[in-house]
């Protein structure tokens, strides 16, 4: 048995948020590196609810601080600013008691080498404290702290949804549910919440648990009962109107739930994953084999199919195109400074271009899905319409559901619709010849 080292989880938080803030490393990278097998339960949960509820607050943490510090800190002293919000939220939105995030911020910069800041840290907080009230009634008249989004963000969720704006960026500052989907080629839905033996709120494949947990602690998943999958994500499949025998392609397929999710669907379909990266594949790979699945999985660009298709045309194609991931900001809130407003039009380009050039490999009265995780029109909405007046063999099929919302082209998902993340899904079928 391998005894564990004890570990500071406030300083894990530091390095991990460090890696995100500093480094611009992603949260879904950073996170496994750092909380591996040799840290304890406890402090793995302690340092991930420190970790996501900072990045969360960021913008009304660092607004905060620069009322209380008369001078910005030096870009070498980072660290220092990241453990000042660390003990912001903690004193803003936890249960820790305040005289022990105090003290523990004080330790970290002993941890970190830099014991001349330990005073000016404890001053730092101990003067929040006293102030808080005043302190965030200032920030009702900053728009990036009251939303704790990045101004660009606002302006464009704004513009897009005069009517929905202030919500979907309330609902990106919210806790996504865990959600799961069941492998109904191995037992019901119903079957599933009977082996469960809790309560859960039953949606079409999946279901939302009351409370996160992990993996481990449910029933099935080595025997791939289940798959953890969001709700709007799981809508995807169902679009497709999958019939035995087709040959199908998924674009950008990693991490790989839908392309399982189409295969429990209907099994006798013939799949081909592509996406560009072989080692987010090796995820594919591991999905597909504890599902029971099989799929033919090729590393290569969608933008560049001449370098990797046979000829032989598609029935059905998901293409689930890079984009913001404005809407799944609830699950990667480093989404929220990782982003930038001039990724989107290198973002809306690359779009435009996989839809451009998978467009021949679909067959004559074939059907595509344009799926994104994004909230933003320009790659949703408007994306469809310009391909659709461009494309002279392209149709859009309207489709009717109880989810989302309808649009000129195709359907939107906001975050926190249903317990759902934000998604958009339009349908084009080739005309027959």
């Amino acid at each position: 048995m391998i005894n564990k080292q004890p570990s500071d989880a406030r300083q894990l938080a530091l390095k991990i948020l460090q890696s995100v803030i500093d480094k611009g490393e992603s949260l879904s990278s950073a996170l496994p590196f750092h909380l591996n097998s040799a840290v304890s339960a406890k402090d793995k949960a302690f340092a991930q609810m420190l970790v996501y509820g900072v990045l969360r607050r960021y913008w009304r943490l660092t607004a905060i601080l620069q009322f209380l510090m008369k001078k910005k800190l030096k870009d070498k002293d980072s660290d220092l600013q990241i453990i000042l919000i660390m003990a912001l939220f903690q004193l803003m939105e936890t249960r820790v008691p305040d005289y022990a995030s105090v003290d523990a911020s004080v330790n970290l910069c002993h941890k970190q080498k830099k014991k001349w800041a330990a005073g000016m840290v404890n001053a730092v907080l101990r003067n929040f404290i006293r102030q808080q009230q005043e302190l965030t009634e200032k920030l009702e008249s900053r728009p990036q702290a009251k939303y704790d989004h990045p101004q660009w963000m606002i302006d464009r969720l704004r513009k897009d949804w005069p009517d929905h704006w202030e919500n979907i960026l309330q609902q990106n500052n919210q806790q996504a549910p865990m959600s799961l989907r069941v492998n109904q080629q191995q037992l019901s839905v119903d079957d599933f919440i009977a082996k469960l033996n809790e309560q859960v709120a039953q949606h079409d494949t999946g279901l939302v648990l009351n409370q996160a947990r992990d993996v481990g602690e449910l029933p099935g998943f080595d025997e791939g009962w289940f798959s953890v999958q969001d709700l709007g994500a799981q809508k995807a499949a169902g679009l497709l109107d999958l019939q035995a025998g087709q040959n199908v392609l998924d674009c950008c397929a990693a991490p790989g739930g839908k392309t399982c999710h189409m295969l429990e669907t209907e099994p006798t379909i013939n799949v081909l994953a592509l996406d560009v990266s072989d080692q987010r594949l090796i995820r594919v790979q591991d999905n597909l084999e504890r599902l029971q699945l099989s799929a033919e999985l090729v590393a290569a660009d969608a933008s560049q199919p001449d370098t990797w298709w046979q000829g032989e045309q598609f029935d059905r194609i998901l293409l689930d195109v890079p984009c913001s991931a404005s809407g799944v900001i609830r699950r990667h809130p480093d989404i929220k400074l990782l982003r930038r407003k001039q990724d989107m039009m290198a973002l809306i380009e690359i779009q435009q271009n996989i839809l451009q050039k998978i467009w021949p490999l679909l067959a004559a009265g074939g059907k595509l899905l344009y799926a994104t995780c994004s909230i933003f029109k320009d790659e949703n909405e408007n994306q469809v319409e310009a391909f659709l007046q461009q494309q002279n063999d392209a149709q859009e099929i309207k489709f009717s559901a109880d989810w989302g919302h309808e649009r000129t082209h195709g359907r939107q998902i906001f975050p926190g619709d249903d317990d759902m993340d934000g998604f958009y899904y339009a349908l084009l079928q080739k005309k027959s010849q």
